[in-house]
């Protein structure tokens, strides 16, 4: 049978490829700007890849990469990057530019490229951050831009969004991301419902498993003394000193330990402890010498952790 055809935007590793490879999708073209992940796709897959900036590269030069006419892919996916809408941003500068921030002109080229490929459906991923209330400016942005798209392409793509936490979907980390999917012929997509249950829960709902924690994902793997997993900086010895599921917050005036920091006057993840019987903490993409999380016997993770995770 020939695979469903994807047109894959912001690509990275691969991550929303390799989903959809495996629900029988095949990615038909990757366009992606960061050299290194590049190389990691080449080692990995014969994809048609488009190395460069997406700005650089117009609607039909992506077609043609990917041997498509307009109309015949299935399926355009990505996760423009997420900097403008994080919560990072916020700590780190009081608030996010949001739409003012030049990045942000990557959502314009993923409308771009759906009004001029036209796929018969479309996914998008981001930050929580793009969703929040009050702060919604980037999602509402998207959807009065399909609905362009619509009157300008005679497109019916409707759309639903929703917030997605993957521990609720049997996955050992809380990761919360927005996706945003449609289809071109007007008919509405079904979110699939959650089969495990929220952290938080009060009450365990028997149709639901137990949400998987960070023991279930590393457990086994806890014993290693490798010395270059150590903590580095000028705060590591001082991670050993504070409980699991804690943070830096420890060590204030509200903690339990010594009056260190000032409450609430760093970010959440510093110094940042892993809980056993719960997920993980969403895992950072750069995380500096002191940012978490931190494995439970206080050092940092090896990559298997990581992928475990």
């Amino acid at each position: 049978m020939n695979k469903r055809k994807v047109i894959s935007l912001y690509t990275g590793i691969g991550g929303l490829d390799f989903g959809f490879e495996a629900a029988g999708f095949e990615t038909a073209v990757a366009v992606e700007v960061d050299a290194t992940a590049c190389r990691t796709l080449r080692l990995n897959r014969r994809w048609p890849i488009l190395e460069g900036d997406i700005h650089g590269f117009a609607s039909k030069a992506i077609l043609k990469a990917a041997n498509l006419k307009i109309g015949e892919a299935d399926v355009l996916i990505g996760g423009p990057p997420c900097q403008p809408f994080s919560r990072s941003s916020y700590w780190l500068n009081g608030d996010a530019l949001r739409l003012d921030d030049p990045r942000s002109s990557t959502l314009a080229a993923y409308l771009r490229v759906l009004r001029d490929t036209r796929p018969k459906a479309f996914l998008l991923e981001n930050v929580y951050g793009l969703a929040y209330s009050n702060k919604n400016e980037g999602l509402r942005y998207l959807l009065d831009g399909i609905g362009e798209v619509n009157r300008q392409a005679r497109t019916k793509y409707s759309v639903r969004w929703q917030v997605i936490n993957a521990a609720q979907y049997g996955v050992p980390q809380l990761r919360e991301r927005v996706f945003l999917v449609g289809s071109r012929d007007g008919s509405s997509f079904e979110f699939p419902v959650a089969t495990h249950a929220a952290v938080d829960a009060q009450r365990q709902d028997d149709k639901l498993e137990p949400c998987r924690t960070a023991w279930d994902a590393i457990g086994d793997l806890e014993n290693l003394k490798d010395p270059s997993l150590a903590t580095k900086g000028i705060w590591g010895d001082l991670l050993p000193s504070i409980p699991e599921g804690h943070n830096y917050l420890w060590h204030t005036e509200r903690g339990g330990g010594l009056p260190l920091f000032g409450w609430r006057t760093r970010y959440w993840s510093f110094l940042l402890k892993l809980k056993k019987n719960t997920p993980s903490w969403t895992i950072q993409a750069q995380p500096g010498s002191a940012t978490g999380p931190f494995h439970w016997k206080n050092r940092r993770f090896t990559i298997s952790e990581f992928k475990r995770l």
